[in-house]
């Protein structure tokens, strides 16, 4: 019976098995890590144009740069054009994750922004006569209610994180795709390798999704 085992790809990623590994493990990190920080950088860049009016133009000017400039560049500039500029990043593993961060910080940002704006203000009103500080009322009425609209556009901007740190391989971090490029050219089968390099992603945007999905819908049970 044929197995996939019996083609020469298929004993050139077993042979991998273990790089192939710590490729994924790679990848993994460099979205986590693209991702929190992406979140936190454009929750901040939605708070600041909101609520601080000096800073809200420069702000603005970031999140439309973000947005508009493609992954590829903003990889090419973090590494390396911000070292000599900055003393940072030190690693290309931190290169790409700060990349990945700031391209996503842009789009998350303006879900943040829409999200908050549609916050019925009397929820904010009644917080208000209740004595909480805006910071109670940002944490307990705001961002709960807010994380519902925006759970759909978050998670797709997971998935894009997830798609786009594909690239990060271009600046010679050794993620998953880095060994499938890696073996595609040693073993020159670049159809079945890259094939089961695409079945990985699938795997893990289906896996990570599935349990977004699910702790939001936790969080939804919990708040409404």
């Amino acid at each position: 019976m044929f197995s996939i085992m019996e083609t020469s790809w298929g004993r050139a990623m077993w042979n991998a098995r273990d790089n192939l590994l710590d490729g994924l493990a790679i990848t993994l990190q460099i979205t986590g890590y693209g991702f929190v920080g992406a979140l936190i950088i454009g929750l901040l860049l939605c708070l600041i144009t909101m609520y601080v009016k000096p800073l809200h133009w420069p702000a603005r000017f970031l999140i439309n740069f973000f947005r508009a400039t493609p992954i590829i560049c903003q990889l090419m500039w973090v590494n390396y054009v911000w070292p000599p500029m900055f003393g940072w990043p030190n690693t290309l593993f931190e290169a790409g994750c700060v990349a990945l961060a700031i391209q996503s910080a842009g789009y998350l940002a303006e879900t943040f922004r829409a999200g908050i704006e549609g916050i019925n203000r009397g929820h904010i009103e009644a917080g208000r006569s209740l004595g909480m500080s805006a910071q109670l009322i940002m944490r307990r009425i705001i961002l709960p209610q807010a994380f519902h609209t925006m759970a759909p556009a978050i998670m797709n901007q997971f998935m894009v994180v997830i798609r786009s740190s594909t690239l990060v391989s271009i600046i010679g971090v050794s993620d998953l795709m880095h060994w499938g490029h890696h073996l595609s050219a040693e073993w020159f089968e670049p159809i079945g390798i890259m094939s089961t390099i695409a079945v990985f992603y699938i795997v893990v945007i289906w896996t990570l999704s599935s349990i977004f999905k699910w702790y939001s819908e936790r969080l939804r049970n919990r708040y409404v």
